[in-house]
């Protein structure tokens, strides 16, 4: 059949859909000749697939988290430009003999030329490049001094006075990963250096311009404002009680700290209450307004004031034995200047270098050779994009015909040997092995899909000590019967890696597996329900006779005054005369019917076949006709478009693919005895014999003719009943 074209495409059918085939190079080839409509699907999830990711990312284009049939298409037109025989994609290798690129193609060419670069870049001679070899990208340039990254390292330059400068690039300005896996830095990085070395010596050059005004205390002045900042606080809250106890002379008691206040801590260890101590006012108020200098101080505050009073006090007023506050203000106001100069600090990156340093490198002013080597670095970029173009050829050369056995039809999936990508591993459970196990990314849009799929669908949380997190898995339940399954059963899940994963079922999709679970699921919920009317019934009838149990021993009267207790009448079964008519009435009626029915069965032994097909048919035949009709429309398409599949058509699991999903375990016939098999009494035996007898004489009963029965009319004698006079009575 042609479609958008002149390729003849082949068709088969395939899980009771007709799929085209992709089967050879030339399928693949013309591709984009494939009407969308015949696409088994339009697009597909990114990630969560057991195909790798690296390969998925690569072929979304546009990055939207999904592939696309655009994409598909586009990928299968470059991949059969560069490579000269598209049947080499069927052999999903991971690697490329070199005698499989298309030199006749530019492009082609030139990633033959990269992938030998690279490999000699590696140190290798062969043939041939893999996948292996060109994931590696540390190993391929760490060798090299250029890689097209834009980045240089330490190793670019031959100059050790550059490479020295390219070390403080990197320490003062952060350094940037290069493709050799070694910090590096980059032009942006560059010019932000020199910019800040410009910036921090012309900051610290302002401020020695201007020194006696900037630093009042000379190499000490931001030591002594360190100082003055600890206790500034403290003092202008001392200077702020004095005021107040001024404006008002009672309030001077509650402004200091009170003995009563001491007196709380005085039982602590008074060295560790230094925090509490330390809440306690700077010092005890005055009238003279004056902070002193001595042992008057709070002692939580000594080593603080003791500083201050060496850096800054001693050197403004010597032997000073208090401090006031226009005093203290003036010592504030002399770092003004440092403090503006300080506010306009620029190029602090640079700052660890030194002064001299920073004039130092400005003054040899070698950023033209560093931005030079960056640029000999971008020069090769052509040549590591390249690198990257082999490695994503290497990634489409092995992993594009699975997708395309995946995605434009199913055929992996009906493949007994092979398995879908979206097929996660297998779960073990109540003696059975589900193989058709997917992924679960969004719960709610199963909520929503996962009735249409006409499948019994066990949901399952999955969690492995060696991996983080949960796994949602939906696993598929397609052959056997239910069993014990049950919600909250646990279940071991084996990852295609492998890898075993904890799994408890958290949910469950109820849906016919099989015809023959569903021939015998009536007859387990009769027989459920009649146990569960007996359970309730015998609880009902338990707590009735506990209530009427209690209720005569505490509503019992016992006579006090000799009196015999009341006697009921005895059971006047004459009462009841009509009751057992009516029920022998009916009793009768039941006799008769069943008489009846068997008067039919005895005409022919075929009819008791007969009767029980129907009473089979009856009760089973709706339930089997409903899983039938179920059965052959059980579709895997709405549980992966939960997962956000955009599917085509129908993925259908007819029983007969089902069986080969869902493995069952099978045992041999055991010889040997169980020891510990529990035997039936004498009696249960002779019963089981009895039955057996009565059904075989049954049997026969029906089988032989009427007139070789026993008791027929044909083997009675005739008997004459006559009467005194010798005469025959009728």
């Amino acid at each position: 059949m042609k479609s958008n074209g002149n390729y003849d495409w082949k068709f088969s059918t395939v899980g009771g859909v007709t799929r085209v085939n992709i089967e050879s190079g030339q399928d693949i080839l013309h591709l984009d000749e494939l009407d969308r409509k015949l696409w088994t699907a339009l697009s597909c999830p990114l990630k969560g697939m057991e195909i790798d990711e690296k390969t998925m990312t690569m072929l979304d284009t546009n990055c939207d988290g999904k592939i696309h049939i655009e994409e598909v298409v586009a990928a299968s037109k470059w991949l059969t430009k560069v490579i000269n025989d598209p049947e080499l994609l069927l052999k999903r290798e991971g690697f490329i003999p070199f005698s499989a690129f298309n030199t006749s193609n530019e492009e082609g060419a030139h990633l033959l030329e990269t992938s030998k670069q690279i490999l000699e870049n590696l140190g290798l001679e062969k043939k041939e490049i893999s996948i292996a070899d060109v994931s590696d990208s540390i190993a391929i340039f760490a060798k090299t001094r250029f890689n097209g990254d834009g980045i240089i390292t330490e190793n670019s330059a031959d100059d050790e006075a550059v490479k020295s400068l390219i070390k403080n690039v990197i320490d003062c300005m952060g350094g940037v990963t290069d493709r050799s896996g070694d910090p590096g830095t980059d032009t942006d990085k560059i010019e932000a250096f020199y910019t800040a070395l410009a910036d921090y010596t012309a900051w610290k050059e302002a401020g020695d311009a201007d020194k006696d005004n900037v630093f009042p205390y000379g190499d000490d002045t931001a030591a002594a404002l360190a100082a003055c900042m600890a206790v500034k606080d403290k003092i202008d809250d001392f200077f702020m009680r004095c005021k107040l106890a001024s404006f008002n002379t009672e309030s001077a008691s509650v402004l200091d700290v009170s003995s009563a206040k001491i007196g709380e801590i005085s039982g602590n260890n008074l060295a560790a209450s230094t925090d509490e101590i330390a809440t306690y006012p700077l010092a005890g108020v005055n009238a003279e307004h004056k902070l002193p200098l001595g042992k008057e101080i709070n002692p939580a505050w000594a080593g603080a004031m003791a500083t201050l009073k060496a850096l800054v006090i001693d050197k403004e007023f010597n032997k000073a034995e208090s401090l006031t506050e226009e005093q203290w203000n003036g010592i504030l106001a002399k770092f003004n200047a440092y403090n503006a100069w300080m506010g306009a600090k620029k190029g602090a990156e640079v700052e660890g270098l030194g002064y001299d340093t920073a004039k130092t490198i400005l003054a040899e002013n070698k950023k033209d050779v560093l931005l030079d080597l960056v640029a000999q670095d971008k020069a090769l970029e052509s040549k590591s994009n390249a690198i990257d173009q082999v490695d994503k050829l290497l990634h489409y050369y092995r992993d594009f015909y699975t997708l395309l056995t995946n995605f434009v039809t199913f055929s992996d999936f009906y493949n007994p040997e092979k398995k879908a990508i979206f097929q996660a591993g297998t779960l073990y459970i109540d003696e059975r092995a589900c193989d058709l196990c997917v992924k679960v990314s969004d719960m709610g849009a199963h909520n929503t899909m996962a009735a249409y799929s006409n499948m019994y669908i066990l949901y399952c949380d999955c969690t492995c000590k060696s991996k983080p997190g949960t796994m949602t898995i939906a696993a598929v339940v397609t052959d056997g019967d239910v069993g014990d399954i049950m919600v909250g059963k646990h279940a071991v899940f084996y990852d295609n890696d492998g890898l075993g994963w904890n799994a408890t079922v958290t949910k469950i999709v109820d849906n016919p597996i099989s015809i023959r679970q569903a021939f015998w699921s009536p007859y387990r919920k009769m027989a459920k329900s009649v146990e569960d009317m007996i359970n309730k019934r015998a609880a009902e009838k338990d707590a009735k006779v506990m209530a009427d149990a209690n209720s005569k021993i505490n509503n019992a009267e016992i006579p006090t005054d000799g009196a015999k207790p009341e006697v009921k009448p005895p059971f006047d079964i004459a009462k009841f005369a009509g009751i057992f008519a009516a029920i022998g009435l009916a009793i009768g009626l039941v006799a008769s019917a069943i008489g009846g029915l068997f008067e039919w069965l005895g005409a022919h032994w075929y009819n008791i076949v007969i009767f029980f097909l129907i009473i089979i048919a009856i009760i089973s035949g709706p339930s089997m006709i409903m899983a039938w009709l179920k059965l052959r429309k059980r579709n895997l398409a709405p549980i992966l478009n939960a997962n956000g599949w955009a599917l085509n058509q129908r993925i259908l699991v007819n029983t007969k693919f089902g069986a080969t999903l869902t493995g069952i375990a099978k045992y041999p016939i055991v010889k040997t005895k169980d020891p510990f098999t529990t035997k039936a009494p004498w009696w249960k035996r002779m019963l089981r014999w009895l039955l057996l007898i009565i059904c075989v004489c049954v049997a026969v009963y029906f089988i032989l003719p009427k007139d070789m029965r026993p008791c027929s009319k044909a083997n009675v004698d005739t008997v004459q009943v006559v009467d005194v006079n010798g005469e025959v009575i009728e």
